[in-house]
C-alpha cells in the first residue's frame, strides 16, 4: 500500500508539471482569445540553483531577480534606489546603517506557510537572509560579500518589524551596492528551513513572479505574483506580464533558430557563427533584419583581457618573459584593438584603451586615466630597452584561453609576431582556466571581469595584494596602488573616491598586469512586439514593466 501511495504521489507531482507546461506552450497559440502574457527566454547555460545565496553568475542572478528583492536596488542610470527599503540612514561615523522598510510586502503562497498563504515580511526576515549568507553550513560562494566589512559581534538587528541595522567593522562606501546584489534577496524562513537543499529548486521570495515548476534541462516555469508591491506611476500593479518560461537548448544556433522562428522574445549576445548575418561590421542591423527585430545595444560594465601572474617567486615566473614590464607593456602597444573590435566584434564594444575599470563606471574617464593603443613603434622601443631587440632572445609566450576567444588570441598573435614576440595560443575547457589561474598555474592567460554593483571598487579589487585569486588572478602587489585603493573604499565624497580611484587605476595600468581588451556592450535581439524591455549596464534582466502586445 506504502508502494502504490507512493507511485501515485510521483505521478500526481508529474501531472502538475506536464500540466503547467502544456499550459504555457497554449499560452502561445495564435488562435487563442485573451492569450497569457509570458516572457520567453532560453538560458543555454542551464541554470544550477535558484537560491539567490548562489546567485554568482548571470543565469543564476536573472531568476533569483524576478523571484526575490533586496533592500536596495540598482536603477538604469546605475543610482541606488529603494526597494525592500523605504529610506535609509547612515551614522556619522558612516559604520551603521538603519534602513526603513515598507510594510506592504508579502511572500509568495506557499506550503511552508501556515494555510499556504504568504506572511508580510519582517526586518527579522532580511537578518535571517543575511546571517545565512556569512552561515558556513551554507556554503555560499557570496560569503565575500560581509566578510572583513560587517561587525564581528552583531552585523545585523532587527530592531522592530519595519527597521534593520546592518553595522560595518570601520566605513565601507560601497556597501549599498553590495546590498543591491542578489545574494542579498530576503528569502522566506519557513522555506529554507522546510525544504533545506531543495530549496535551490522550491524557492520562495517576495519578487513580481513566483515559482511555479521546473524540470530541470526542459523549461522552468514562473507566474505572476498577483500581490507584488509595486505600482506603476499610473496606479496600476506590476508586473504586466503573466509570467516567464524558461528553456535550456544548450546550442546557440538553436537558440537563434527558435527566436527567428518567434518562439523567444530575445537573445542575449550574439554567436560568432551567426553574428555576421544580423550585424554590418559597424554593429548595426543588416537591411533584412531591420523590420523583424530590435537590437539593443547599452555599456555593460564588463572588461575582457588578458592577465599575467605576476608573482616572481612563482617558478613560471621566475625566468618568464612577461616578468619585465617593458614587455608588457609593450604587448599592450602591439596590436590594434580597433581593428580587431571591427573585425571580430562586429563594432559591439569599446576598445579598452584607458584603465581596467570600464566605460560605464560612475568614475570611468578616458581622458584622465591612460592605457595603450596600437603603436607599434613605441612597442618595438620597449623591447629593445628590455633586451629584446626585434624580438631576438625572446622565448615563446603561452596564452591559454577558451574557445569563443580563440580567434582574439590568434590575431593579437598574429600582430605580435610581426614585433618578434612569439605567442602560442593554447585552447582549453573553461573550467581548467579558472583552475589554473586561481591556482597561479600559468603565467598568461584570457579573463574577464563583470561588476557585481556599479562602483570601481568591484573592478581594482583585482589589483588589491591583501586579496586571493580570485579576484587577484595575476598576484599583483604594489604596495602604492594598495594605499590608493584603501583611501578610495574609505572616502564618502564621490568626486574624491572617483579621483581615488582613477589614480589607482594608472598606477596599475602603467605596471601592466593586465592587456585590457574591449569594454563590453549589452546585446540583445528583442521581437518587436516586447515593448518596455530595456537594457542595462549591469545586464540584468528586468522584467518588471516589459509588455508583450
Amino acid at each position: 500500500m506504502i508502494y502504490v501511495f507512493k507511485m501515485r504521489q510521483i505521478f500526481s507531482q508529474w501531472a502538475i508539471i506536464i500540466s503547467a507546461i502544456a499550459l504555457l506552450y497554449a499560452c502561445h497559440q495564435p488562435s487563442e482569445k485573451n492569450k497569457k502574457k509570458i516572457f520567453r527566454y532560453n538560458e543555454y547555460a542551464g541554470i544550477a540553483s535558484l537560491d539567490p545565496a548562489f546567485a554568482k553568475n548571470q543565469s543564476t542572478m536573472w531568476p533569483a531577480h524576478q523571484l526575490f528583492n533586496t533592500l536596495v536596488e540598482i536603477d538604469d542610470s546605475l543610482n541606488i534606489k529603494p526597494s525592500l527599503a523605504k529610506h535609509w540612514d547612515i551614522s556619522p561615523d558612516k559604520t551603521t546603517y538603519t534602513f526603513y522598510l515598507r510594510d506592504d510586502v508579502w511572500f509568495h503562497d506557499d506550503a511552508c506557510f501556515p494555510d499556504g498563504k504568504g506572511r508580510k515580511m519582517v526586518a527579522s526576515d532580511v537578518v535571517f537572509s543575511f546571517q545565512r549568507i556569512l552561515d558556513p553550513k551554507t556554503a555560499s560562494p557570496g560569503a565575500w560579500i560581509f566578510n572583513g566589512k560587517v561587525d564581528s559581534i552583531q552585523p545585523f538587528t532587527a530592531i522592530n518589524d519595519t527597521i534593520f541595522q546592518l553595522k560595518l567593522l570601520r566605513p565601507y562606501q560601497p556597501i549599498l551596492g553590495i546590498l543591491s546584489m542578489q545574494y542579498c534577496s530576503v528569502v522566506a524562513p519557513e522555506a529554507v528551513q522546510q525544504y533545506g537543499v531543495d530549496f535551490r529548486q522550491h524557492p520562495v521570495g517576495t519578487g513580481p513572479f513566483k515559482f511555479v515548476v521546473w524540470e530541470e534541462g526542459q523549461a522552468l516555469i514562473f507566474a505572476k505574483n498577483e500581490k507584488y508591491f509595486e505600482f506603476d506611476s499610473a496606479g496600476r500593479r506590476l508586473p504586466y506580464l503573466d509570467g516567464i518560461k524558461i528553456s535550456f537548448k544548450d546550442s546557440r544556433a538553436t537558440e537563434f533558430l527558435l527566436f527567428r522562428q518567434g518562439q523567444l522574445d530575445f537573445i542575449n549576445e550574439l554567436d560568432p557563427s551567426f553574428k555576421d548575418e544580423v550585424l554590418t561590421k559597424k554593429g548595426t542591423l543588416r537591411k533584412k533584419w531591420q523590420d523583424k527585430i530590435e537590437l539593443q545595444t547599452h555599456p555593460y560594465l564588463n572588461v575582457e583581457y588578458l592577465g599575467f601572474l605576476m608573482d616572481t617567486t612563482n617558478p613560471l615566473v621566475k625566468n618568464a618573459p612577461t616578468r619585465f614590464k617593458k614587455v608588457r607593456q609593450a604587448i599592450n602597444y602591439g596590436f590594434d584593438r580597433e581593428k580587431m573590435i571591427l573585425y571580430l566584434r562586429n563594432s559591439l564594444g569599446t576598445p579598452a584603451q584607458s584603465g581596467f575599470v570600464p566605460k560605464g563606471m560612475p568614475s570611468f574617464n578616458d581622458s584622465l586615466v591612460k592605457g595603450y593603443n596600437y603603436n607599434p613603434v613605441k612597442a618595438a622601443q620597449l623591447l629593445k630597452e628590455a633586451g629584446f631587440p626585434g624580438g631576438k632572445g625572446l622565448p615563446p609566450i603561452k596564452l591559454l584561453t577558451i574557445s569563443g576567444y580563440a580567434d582574439f588570441g590568434n590575431f593579437i598573435a598574429k600582430q605580435l609576431e610581426e614585433l618578434g614576440i612569439r605567442v602560442q595560443v593554447e585552447v582549453v575547457q573553461k573550467s581548467l582556466l579558472f583552475e589554473m589561474t586561481a591556482g597561479s598555474k600559468t603565467a598568461f592567460f584570457r579573463g574577464g571581469w563583470i561588476a557585481d554593483y556599479p562602483d570601481a571598487e568591484n573592478y581594482l579589487s583585482v589589483f588589491y595584494s591583501k586579496n586571493p585569486a580570485p579576484p587577484n588572478y595575476t598576484r599583483y602587489n604594489n604596495p602604492e596602488f594598495d594605499k590608493v585603493f584603501e583611501q578610495a573604499i574609505q572616502e564618502t565624497n564621490d568626486s574624491i573616491r572617483y579621483a581615488l580611484y582613477r589614480k589607482a587605476d594608472q598606477i596599475a595600468i602603467n605596471d601592466a598586469p593586465v592587456v585590457p581588451l574591449w569594454y563590453d556592450k549589452v546585446i540583445h535581439l528583442v521581437q518587436k512586439n516586447v515593448k518596455g524591455f530595456t537594457t542595462n549596464a549591469l545586464n540584468l534582466l528586468e522584467l518588471r514593466h516589459t509588455q508583450i502586445e
